[in-house]
């Protein structure tokens, strides 16, 4: 493992200047993911709207309308009696060995986190640089966006596809030197699948000593195929997954990076071992026993899908256009700002997401329960009148 002095140099060779090196160091040494340096986001926000006065249908952050398995959480309360020990038993190998088997890659190529964003961030600053930029879909996910920013390191944004895919093609034209290419599929917050087709090519014909950075976060609510196998067989992929989505975790703060040892010693260059060590025991079980319930993924899964057809039905029958999704959430197109659409429905009860800048009308809608939908629905019919 590198020690403090090897990682400063290794920024200062990358091309980062002695204040970015010291700043970098700082944060990440703290064990602070570097886009917490800026405003975080608004699921992020510790708050929420109006300092906790919550709407009463909450389809704003992407979280699940339900919580952990049932089955999972007794075996979390189970651990908290134990809770005096850093590690009363074999807990973190134990998530490690069940998450590896599941996605059929080595154990140590799976390494668990407190959540995605500190991890997210590591990668970019692990393989991106003055000298080396980032490359992303646009619109997409942001928070690699503000850690490039934050870093120093060039951001280069390319335009989804006619169907809202990633365009891999262009995405390495548009910076064929890059150090990172960041693919989230399904896309937040578009929730469309880039196919795995797509992302084989990307990393085939990308240069030499970047990396593929795959965001899975949405994954389980899709039927689309993981990369994960990409990691398992090459030194230049991560696949980042959390359990705030489908796992109905977000509070618990779980996640994982899949890459090869050697590529994961480079992202814990700068003290990231501390974080990934640094595990919530609850969590840790409470996910371990998520991912072997394949019956209770299947059947959450089908109630996400029943509840996004009824809204895109009703959508439909309102004339109302939107873009078809693949995860727990989808953008829909008012015809107007969309600012004073998402006020009006928090007006009538209804916290919906905001908008994308390249698309001022847009708001980003989360999949909740049927009746969080049904909701929805309500509410939109007494507003779009």
């Amino acid at each position: 493992m590198h020690d403090q002095s090897d990682a400063r140099q290794d920024l200062l060779e990358r091309g980062y200047s002695r204040r970015q090196a010291a700043r970098i160091m700082g944060v990440l040494g703290a064990g602070v993911a570097a886009a917490s340096a800026g405003t975080p986001l608004w699921a992020q926000r510790n708050d929420g709207p109006d300092e906790g006065n919550f709407p009463k249908v909450r389809i704003g952050s992407n979280e699940c309308w339900t919580g952990p398995f049932p089955v999972a959480q007794a075996e979390a309360a189970k651990i908290i009696g134990h809770a005096n020990f850093y590690h009363p038993g074999t807990e973190v190998t134990d998530f490690k060995k069940t998450l590896a088997t599941i996605e059929g890659v080595p154990a140590d190529h799976i390494l668990p986190w407190p959540g995605s964003s500190d991890p997210l961030s590591r990668i970019v600053v692990a393989f991106c640089s003055p000298k080396k930029g980032l490359v992303t879909a646009d619109v997409s996910y942001e928070q690699p966006w503000g850690t490039a920013e934050w870093a120093g390191a060039k951001v280069t944004k390319v335009p989804l596809t006619s169907d809202y895919r990633h365009d891999v093609k262009a995405m390495l034209a548009a910076d064929p030197q890059a150090g990172l290419y960041y693919v989230c599929s399904p896309n937040n917050p578009t929730g469309t699948i880039t196919p795995i087709a797509d992302i084989e090519w990307l990393v085939a014909n990308k240069p030499a000593g970047s990396v593929v950075l795959v965001d899975e976060a949405y994954l389980h609510f899709s039927h689309a195929k993981s990369a994960a196998y990409l990691a398992a067989k090459r030194d230049d992929v991560v696949v980042l997954r959390t359990f705030s989505k489908l796992f109905g975790m977000a509070g618990m703060r779980l996640g994982a990076t899949i890459a090869s040892p050697a590529l994961h010693e480079q992202l814990m260059r700068y003290d990231g071992k501390r974080m990934s060590t640094n595990l919530p025991l609850p969590s840790v079980v409470c996910g371990t026993v998520a991912l072997t319930q394949k019956a209770l993924i299947e059947q959450r899964r089908a109630e996400m899908i029943a509840a996004r057809d009824y809204t895109f039905a009703h959508l439909k029958k309102r004339g109302i256009k939107f873009i078809p999704s693949d995860a727990n959430m989808f953008m829909v197109d008012w015809g107007k700002p969309a600012k004073g659409v998402q006020d009006q429905f928090m007006a009538a009860g209804v916290g919906i997401g905001r908008n994308w800048a390249p698309w001022p009308t847009m708001s980003r809608v989360t999949v909740g329960s049927m009746a969080d939908m049904q909701a929805f629905c309500a509410a939109l019919d007494k507003i779009m009148v």
